[in-house]
């Protein structure tokens, strides 16, 4: 019964655009044929972008102190949109800063000595050499020269690790602040200063500045009568005295599922759609989640 009732309604769309198209001809003579219709199906759909809003959350939980956007206000990629509490995160940037430094000190100190003792295995070398010296003293020089190398390869190293800890510190304390992803539209803030808040609670609803799109729910009757680069025209879903907007089907999905704009409950549960996306010719500024009716023209017909 339900796939009865699918394509008994399915039929009725098709029907409802041919009885559109021959209203204009209403007066015409009893024996002109009635014209054919210009679509090759009707679907409801919904203006959206693509990946739809995004839900920005803090990387890290803690405690709100700045919100630096209202709804309504428009962002660009990469600025600041809110911050946590930061005093540990700094505090740990500068204690690893200090270790660092401290090492960086060593460092210098031990090339000091270095030099002090390269200066005395020489001397103690060239007097052995010449016999004014004893063997073993330029022995303990020079093997102390080696031991002063091997502590400044081990500070060298020390100075590694340490710097890579105080790039996770920075990174730690970056956390602790909220960034737009790309430019776009605040439409929502859930949280004011001084809110704890997680990684896990969205903070800010953002409207990527991206392109419009229609994704419509095209009945599986007609899904084969679909295909990529068809034209299409988009109105508003209860205006049909608005002028149709040109759109460009993208692509036509491969998953049938029940269809979420019907406003009948029960004709939802009995339908079988197909997702179709379709992108405007011109740029729209139609808002996200409006409801529209888009009709497919067929190949070679003018829209």
């Amino acid at each position: 019964m339900n796939a009865i009732a699918t394509h008994r309604k399915a039929c009725l769309i098709l029907l409802s655009l041919a009885l559109a198209a021959c209203s204009g001809h209403g007066n015409a003579p009893a024996t002109a044929s009635a014209p054919e219709s210009n679509y090759a199906a009707a679907a409801r759909g919904r203006v959206d972008v693509e990946g739809g809003l995004l839900s920005l959350s803090m990387p890290r939980d803690g405690v709100l102190v700045r919100m630096d956007v209202h709804e309504g206000d428009t962002v660009k990629a990469g600025q600041v949109l809110a911050a946590l509490d930061d005093t540990p995160a700094k505090l740990a940037v500068a204690a690893a800063e200090a270790e660092r430094a401290q090492a960086n000190a060593q460092i210098a100190s031990l090339g000091k000595r270095i030099a002090a003792a390269k200066q005395r295995a020489q001397r103690l070398a060239q007097a052995e050499a010449s016999g004014a010296g004893d063997g073993q003293s330029a022995d303990d020089a020079a093997d102390a020269l080696v031991q002063l190398g091997a502590e400044q390869d081990a500070a060298t190293a020390q100075v590694a690790v340490l710097a890579q800890k105080v790039s996770s510190a920075n990174y730690e304390l970056a956390q602790r602040t909220l960034r737009a992803p790309s430019n776009g539209l605040v439409t929502r803030v859930l949280a004011r200063p001084g809110a704890s808040v997680g990684t896990e609670n969205p903070l800010i609803v953002l409207l990527p500045d991206t392109p419009r799109l229609v994704r419509a729910e095209l009945s599986e009757t007609f899904a084969n009568n679909v295909q990529p680069g068809m034209h299409a025209e988009v109105t508003a879903d209860g205006d049909a005295k608005a002028t149709p907007r040109q759109a460009t089907v993208v692509r036509v999905g491969s998953v049938i599922g029940p269809g979420v704009l019907d406003d009948d409950a029960q004709a939802r549960a009995n339908s079988r759609t197909v997702e179709c996306v379709l992108s405007f010719d011109t740029p729209q500024d139609l808002r996200i989640g409006q409801r529209v009716l888009v009709r497919f023209t067929k190949q070679g017909a003018k829209p």
